[in-house]
């Protein structure tokens, strides 16, 4: 098979189209022929030599994937060759086939497009185990969403919309927070313009967020729990804007806030198994229905990854970037 391969980290043109050895589907695996993958942050660290694979994973960059199942696996039941699906991935998506773990699939939900689903497993399961399985966002509460135009934000925003909550973002562009809107967003946040600590009391009564989907980490750290409400949960999912914050307990303590931070891709097998069951279970009745469908900004064929990650690291997309295999 052809996969994207990192000879050496770097930039965008260390990302190699060639020709490897086919996967195998172990103990409890199914492998997929793909269709197409998707694009996430961590695919460009990965690229960049800062994002290492989890040992034993597939060393290809890519977190999920649609296809159809070219072979079943020992110990696989309720599978079979032919099903088309979508994939949670510890790597290996950006490649014709793949071995994944049973517990990691999806059937592609009515309504949706073979090609497109690639676009929802990895963004569906961070935002439902985070804002609804760890944070308990509940209807009528207040989700405050960093980067409400990426992929992420895209699906937090139709989410909480679904389940009756009042959804404030942050985007850096008036377009941008257009098509936030256009999504269901209530509250629209300049950030390179405007303090989102101000306009998110503001339009709360002075209250804050109720829950707070951060991608940016240290940068946002004490603005963001100066944001929160009494009772607040701050979900911290990325790091781009560092590792390294100062945290005023007080200020956590008198909020009786909580503070999380987690990565999907790390997680054990039987963790992400537990997700994407509770995705299946609670979401895809939500896709199916139309209250949450995949953004995506455009595909482009999964040889060009380079240039599929240019347009990422430039930040002018909305929604996912997939690749599409040629």
């Amino acid at each position: 098979m052809h996969a994207i391969t990192i000879a050496e980290p770097g930039g965008p043109e260390a990302l190699v189209w060639q020709e490897v050895p086919d996967p195998v589907a172990g103990e409890g695996e199914v492998l997929v022929e793909v269709v197409a993958g998707a694009v996430n942050r961590a695919d460009l660290l990965q690229r960049q030599g800062f994002y290492d694979p989890p040992p034993g994973s597939s060393p290809y960059p890519g977190l999920e994937c649609s296809g159809r199942i070219a072979e079943v696996g020992p110990g696989v039941s309720g599978w079979a060759v032919g099903d088309e699906v979508c994939a949670l991935l510890a790597g290996g998506g950006y490649a014709e086939k793949v071995a994944v773990p049973a517990g990691q699939l999806l059937p592609v939900p009515e309504g949706v497009t073979l090609t497109r689903a690639a676009a929802l497993p990895e963004v569906v399961c961070t935002v439902w185990s985070n804002v609804f399985m760890i944070a308990h966002l509940r209807p009528g509460e207040t989700l405050l969403i960093h980067g409400g135009s990426s992929g992420i934000g895209t699906i937090a925003i139709q989410l909480a919309k679904a389940v009756g909550a009042k959804v404030a973002v942050t985007a850096g562009s008036k377009e941008k927070l257009e098509r936030c809107a256009e999504l269901g967003a209530d509250i629209l946040i300049d950030y390179r313009e405007q303090d989102f600590v101000e306009e998110i009391k503001e339009a709360t009564g002075g209250a804050g967020a109720d829950v707070i989907l951060d991608i940016m980490g240290a940068k946002y750290l004490d603005r963001n729990v100066r944001a929160l409400a009494v009772n607040g949960r701050l979900a911290i999912i990325g790091l781009q804007g560092g590792v390294k914050g100062e945290l005023n307990l007080g200020a956590l303590l008198a909020k009786r806030a909580a503070i999380s931070a987690t990565s999907l891709r790390s997680r054990p097998l039987e963790e992400k198994a537990a997700i994407v069951a509770a995705v299946r279970e609670h979401v895809w009745p939500l896709v199916k229905a139309g209250h949450v469908r995949p953004v995506v900004d455009r595909e482009i064929p999964m040889n060009d990854a380079a240039e599929a990650h240019r347009v990422v690291e430039e930040s002018g997309h909305v929604g996912k970037v997939l690749l599409v295999v040629p």
